[in-house]
């Protein structure tokens, strides 16, 4: 039998026995190109198979809120939505009103956006926040983006309350960044000084689509 290949790629985590598939999550990861395509290969060859959407998924932190379609060639993967309390907080601001933040405007990636909120100059308590959430002995949570928040609102709208707006992590202008609401689905802006509630999410690469 092949030997286990393990790859980490900043936060991320998976391993595969596919020494070629391997090859190419690397150079996409480093911005290089691909000389070849991989044969799909199962999901469950990784050693994992994603629980239906709505329930708990075990050891990875969470409940499966759904698959997320990667941008610009990123492999696509498993949003997971933490059941545990430590994974909301009732009230915490964005921070750092009338600055922009250039690296935290993607409406899709809510890693990528955490990450350049938490290296800014700048403080910002929702990000940081997320970013330090521990659950299953997992590190590598973040403050979703807005359209990762939608994707929980259309799947999984029983694990959010009612009562307030949630905060993503992706900014609007200088003053404002995005909402999410789970009365009706409903998105808007507001100023980033406000204390909303939020969600820390992680994600789950599906190397299946590369």
């Amino acid at each position: 039998m092949s030997q286990m290949i393990k790859l980490a790629i900043g936060e991320e985590r998976f391993k595969t026995r596919n020494p070629a598939l391997a090859r190419q999550v690397l150079e996409q990861s480093t911005g290089l190109t691909a000389t070849h395509q991989v044969a799909g290969e199962l999901v469950s060859s990784f050693g994992f198979t994603a629980p239906q959407i709505g329930h708990y998924w075990h050891g990875e932190g969470g409940t499966y809120a759904g698959l997320v379609r990667g941008e610009n060639g990123t492999p696509d993967y498993h949003l997971i939505v933490p059941t545990d309390p430590a994974g909301q907080v009732e009230e915490v601001t964005w921070g750092a009103p009338g600055k922009n933040e250039d690296g935290a405007t993607s409406a899709h990636d809510g890693l990528s956006n955490t990450r350049a909120l938490c290296e800014s100059e700048h403080d910002h308590p929702a990000a940081q926040w997320a970013a330090d959430v521990e659950i299953d002995g997992h590190r590598d949570f973040y403050l979703p983006a807005r359209h990762e928040l939608r994707l929980c609102y259309l799947n999984v709208p029983e694990l959010f309350s009612t009562d307030d707006w949630y905060s993503s992590s992706t900014q609007y202008s200088p003053d404002v960044a995005w909402l999410q609401g789970f009365v009706d689905g409903y998105q808007l802006d507001d100023r980033k000084d406000n204390a909303r509630r939020a969600v820390a999410v992680r994600r789950v690469l599906n190397p299946s689509t590369i």
